[in-house]
């Protein structure tokens, strides 16, 4: 079991870098290729984190399918959980955040190509934020998720 403690430092370090400025091509690059746990098991790539606004993709492969060849409601919600949870950390710099309701409607299925997950701010408080995250196929919103995370002293 993996625990925040092994977060490879540099992930940390460009988390709170990411609260002040959007990342470059290669500090995203660094960010993805340190990414573990779940995030790294599902594939998802990080594509912009700026304030107040991150992206990430998914490469759909049959890993993420469900019996019927489609894509499993809970990669959706995953998906928008972790791209939002980062989203949250970077606008609580030296804050811990963590999930305190994930809300995931699905509105169509995917069963191939790259699935892509937007997080924008709702409410920004000082103990809770919201987020909306649309997930997109090929320009299409395919689901949608809204996010409540609670800000934590470290």
């Amino acid at each position: 079991m993996t625990s925040r403690d092994d977060q490879p430092q540099d992930l940390l370090s460009l988390a709170e870098l990411a609260a002040t400025r959007a990342l470059t091509t290669d500090e995203l690059e660094a960010l993805n290729n340190a990414n573990y746990g779940l995030d790294r098991n599902l594939g998802l790539r990080y594509t912009t984190i700026e304030p107040g606004h991150v992206v990430s993709e998914l490469h759909v492969a049959s890993k993420h399918l469900q019996v019927v060849g489609l894509v499993n409601g809970g990669v959706y919600a995953a998906i928008a959980e972790s791209t939002g949870s980062v989203a949250s950390m970077i606008s609580a710099p030296g804050k811990m955040v963590v999930g305190i309701n994930n809300n995931t409607d699905f509105i169509s299925a995917v069963s191939s190509g790259v699935i892509v997950a937007e997080a924008t701010p709702i409410q920004l408080g000082g103990r809770t934020h919201l987020w909306q995250i649309e997930c997109t196929h090929r320009g299409e919103v395919v689901a949608r998720t809204t996010l409540r995370t609670m800000v934590l002293n470290k």
